[in-house]
């Protein structure tokens, strides 16, 4: 009896310990995790000045950045929705319909080339293009977490019916008459630096404190990694779940603002086969395809590792044909040593 009663006594002293070191280290495994490729990017722009002293300039750099802000919004809404143990491969079509949608529901049928229907003034065409994204993830997340259809066919589904509305309504051609509205944050600069990179930044800033900080935040990690468990502790996994889905075509919208302002027009192709430069940067920043792991600053590093990996080919004079190739390459190689360096398994 005493015997039984020292090791029951004991045990809790000698199991928490042992708890303690086990968070301890996933919590270190998960900060190297999303510090992996930062050694990728110094020696990147190590590459990169030697090969061209121009790549350490200024404009170079602001370049870059610019560059990887419409692809960044995805990235971040695709973190949150991978995070959450979900898939949304119709974030591609939304960069893309959502504008073209604002812009047909504002110009005038007598407004040019492009024929629309001039239902609402000029300054309604961001919040309109905000809401088009928003309705999107709201019937996707209908038809995924309602009638319980497939995540993966319903926003394939969604990508190829939204893609086929895009160059439908833009009859396949360039939109150029876009308000004034719509291209401000594509176009401005704000103390020497673009709007959108802040913006951008600004965002990273806000989805990284809510998944660190925030109790909804965190309970992604907590779906992601375990639906069921999370719904016995408590969270309303659906509902959760839903507001993901709706934030990601927001924010899929959003960049699609930007990508147009900065061109100055939407293309009937806008956002084709970005899908898979989004989830590339993703996964080799860390975030898991299977749910409940990653972080946005992890996702970031991913944007920038393949926006690197671009600007230094286009330096170094690598032909243009070669250019697939080696970004798919770089993906391979960047995941494997995000995953050793990682010291986790593969997946």
């Amino acid at each position: 009896m005493s015997a039984t009663t020292d090791l029951t006594e004991h045990a809790p002293s000698t199991a928490a310990p042992a708890a303690a070191d086990t968070a301890r280290r996933r919590v270190g495994l998960g900060r190297l995790r999303e510090l992996s490729l930062v050694p990728a990017i110094l020696v990147l722009g190590l590459i990169g000045f030697i090969v061209s002293p121009a790549f350490l300039t200024t404009d170079n750099l602001i370049g870059v950045a610019q560059q990887s802000t419409e692809l960044s919004l995805l990235v971040l809404a695709t973190a949150f929705v991978l995070i959450a143990g979900r898939m949304d491969l119709s974030l591609e079509s939304t960069i893309g319909v959502a504008p073209v949608i604002a812009v047909w529901l504002i110009l005038p049928a007598s407004g040019g080339r492009f024929t629309g229907l001039g239902l609402f003034p000029e300054w309604m065409a961001v919040p309109l293009c905000l809401l088009v994204g928003a309705l999107i993830g709201a019937v996707n997340g209908f038809l995924i977490l309602k009638l319980r259809l497939n995540g993966f066919i319903v926003t394939l589904g969604a990508l190829t019916m939204l893609r086929g509305l895009q160059v439908a309504l833009s009859e396949g051609q360039s939109i150029v008459e876009l308000p004034s509205s719509f291209t401000y944050l594509g176009r401005a600069s704000w103390l020497g630096v673009p709007a959108a990179i802040w913006v951008c930044a600004l965002l990273f800033a806000i989805g990284g404190s809510a998944l660190a900080w925030l109790r909804h935040g965190r309970a992604l990690y907590a779906i992601g990694g375990n639906a069921e468990a999370a719904r016995t502790a408590g969270i309303r996994v659906d509902r959760t779940v839903w507001v993901v889905l709706v934030l990601g075509g927001v924010l899929a919208a959003f960049a699609g603002i930007l990508y147009s302002g900065h061109y100055g027009s939407i293309s009937a192709t806008q956002g084709s086969g970005w899908i898979f430069q989004v989830f590339a940067a993703t996964v080799i920043g860390g975030v898991s395809l299977n749910g409940g792991k990653g972080s946005v600053f992890g996702a970031l590093t991913g944007v920038l590792t393949l926006q690197l990996v671009v600007n230094v080919m286009t330096l170094a004079g690598v032909p243009p044909l070669w250019n697939q190739f080696l970004n798919g390459a770089i993906i391979i190689v960047a995941l494997v040593i995000s995953r050793f360096a990682s010291g986790e398994k593969q997946e």
